[in-house]
């Protein structure tokens, strides 16, 4: 496959054990999210895949392990594909975290709580994925990351402005695709685990 066909995907961790007492980048995966994500494996695009690149989170790093494992690839880690930086705050309970996405996402521009602006996210996903793929060649490539940044990556692929309107559905384990040469889009969030598709 040449770099003018090959696709691109960005898949996003899914579960998580939850720990308020464990940073939330050091969350590894839940037992179903693990589940999950071998059963990704059953997709046929998981075995076009000749690259990986994961963000240095944990359970973004088991999620890309699994698919590496599966196509005898090893990820490469690239700090800066972080999650939004939410450090300021920490964990929140569920609710509180919803409500806080919500200004996140509403408010662009605005650091939220001490949270990391959404234009700074956008702009820091969007500058790692060009990064890498200026100096990828040929084959199909998986980045492996997080639901926020993610739909930002999204936002910025389809010309759209910054809204939670396409948020990946709850749970995480969600991929879009999108070409190599041309940043296009070729579909929007998908469940890993749904529907067998290219």
């Amino acid at each position: 496959m040449t770099r003018d066909t090959a696709r691109a995907y960005y898949i996003t961790h899914p579960q998580v054990r939850i720990d308020a007492d464990v940073p939330v980048p050091d969350w590894a995966l839940s037992e179903l999210g693990r589940e999950r994500a071998r059963r990704m494996l059953r997709q046929p695009w998981a075995g076009s895949v000749r690259r990986i690149v994961s963000s240095g989170e944990r359970k973004a790093i088991e999620t890309a392990e699994i698919l590496g494992a599966h196509i005898g690839v090893a990820p490469e880690i690239r700090e800066r594909m972080h999650e939004n930086d939410r450090s300021a705050t920490g964990f929140l309970p569920p609710a509180e975290f919803e409500a806080v996405a919500d200004q996140f996402f509403a408010h662009p521009e605005t650091s939220i709580r001490g949270w990391e602006r959404a234009i700074d996210a956008q702009t820091r996903i969007r500058g790692e994925v060009d990064m890498v793929l200026a100096g990828h060649s040929e084959g199909d490539i998986a980045f492996v990351g997080h639901g926020g940044v993610g739909t930002l990556l999204l936002l910025s692929l389809g010309g759209r402005p910054i809204s939670r309107a396409a948020d990946q559905p709850a749970g995480g384990g969600n991929f879009f695709a999108f070409t190599v040469a041309g940043r296009q889009l070729l579909h929007g969030w998908r469940p890993i685990d749904g529907p067998v598709t290219r």
